[in-house]
């Protein structure tokens, strides 16, 4: 029953959000965090940043993620059918009827129009997470500076994801030897008070 439950809330989120990936985060959102409640908060961030930086569709690497940590490797299968059937279907309809139709002008207007409605889609959850994720008036010159680094500089953005793991392990080690610094120094202290 539960591998259904899977399947349905998958399905339901590939075949309702025009976009993209991005465009299905508050989606994922909504269904795994809040209503189904198989991830905390912290987990769905840290597991979005594993499906971002893995090869492949965000919104594949998400749902393989959210079902292997409720199902194992089933769930896994399970959700990736859930989050995969509709697009493929999707594909296949436009393929076949799509290609007579796409020069005509409404058909145009119609994908323009949907356009600034999947910017929000993207934007919104990405507000939602930074905000999660302790993003802050003092720390928002850091995404601020990799959008530069990638939009005008040309960056890789393997290169700024490289950095950051460097950077965050390089920030644990010095932590750490502070932490071990102070605690020497107290106990030091300790016992010449004794």
């Amino acid at each position: 029953m539960f591998y259904f439950q899977l399947f349905c809330s998958f399905f339901k989120i590939g075949a309702f959000t025009l976009g993209g990936g991005y465009a299905m985060l508050p989606l994922f959102q909504r269904e795994v965090v809040e209503k189904k409640r198989w991830l905390q908060e912290k987990e769905f961030l840290e597991m979005l940043a594993i499906a971002q930086s893995s090869p492949g569709p965000i919104a594949l690497n998400t749902a393989i993620f959210v079902g292997y940590k409720t199902k194992g490797v089933m769930g896994s299968v399970v959700a990736g059918l859930g989050i995969i059937l509709p697009s493929f279907g999707a594909i296949l309809l436009i393929v076949y009827l799509f290609t007579d139709y796409k020069d005509q002008p409404g058909v145009e207007r119609a994908f323009k129009g949907i356009r600034p409605a999947v910017v929000a889609l993207i934007v919104a959850p990405l507000w939602k997470m930074g905000k999660s994720a302790g993003l802050s008036w003092k720390t928002l010159w850091l995404p601020i500076a990799v959008v530069l680094l990638i939009a005008l500089v040309g960056v890789s953005p393997v290169y700024v994801i490289l950095g950051t793991i460097l950077t965050a392990l390089c920030t644990a080690l010095l932590e750490e030897r502070i932490l071990k610094r102070r605690e020497k120094g107290d106990s030091n202290r300790g016992g010449r008070e004794r």
